[in-house]
């Protein structure tokens, strides 16, 4: 049987949300200190490189959906690339720039772990 796009789609979906189950239950761990949770908030949002983080690969794929709807739109009015365009920019530009912060106020030294 040839599985469609869709699926496909549901299918990582699915595996991404047991990859974020796992993280969630590290994160509940008793013996996470300020430490470590900085270090795993600075892996959540490294912004030098896309694979480098689950918010830019996270935003990377937004963008990537704002472009495909862009010449999708049939009069070209960017009313759904445009809330695209602009929720990536809330994962870098807000979520992303506050996992940051918060990592720093955990751990200001740095992510040398």
């Amino acid at each position: 049987m040839t599985r469609t796009r869709l699926d496909r789609v549901r299918a990582s979906a699915g595996i991404a949300q047991l990859a974020l189950q796992q993280i969630e239950d590290d994160l509940k761990a008793d013996d996470v200190d300020a430490r470590e949770l900085a270090a795993i908030l600075r892996e959540l949002q490294e912004d030098t490189d896309v694979p480098g983080g689950l918010f830019p690969a996270l935003a990377q794929l937004v963008s990537a959906a704002a472009r495909r709807a862009e010449q999708l739109e049939p009069d070209r009015d960017g009313d759904a690339s445009g809330y695209l365009h602009e929720a990536a920019a809330l994962i870098t530009d807000h979520a992303g720039q506050r996992l940051t912060w918060a990592a720093r106020s955990l751990h200001p030294q740095g992510d040398d772990t």
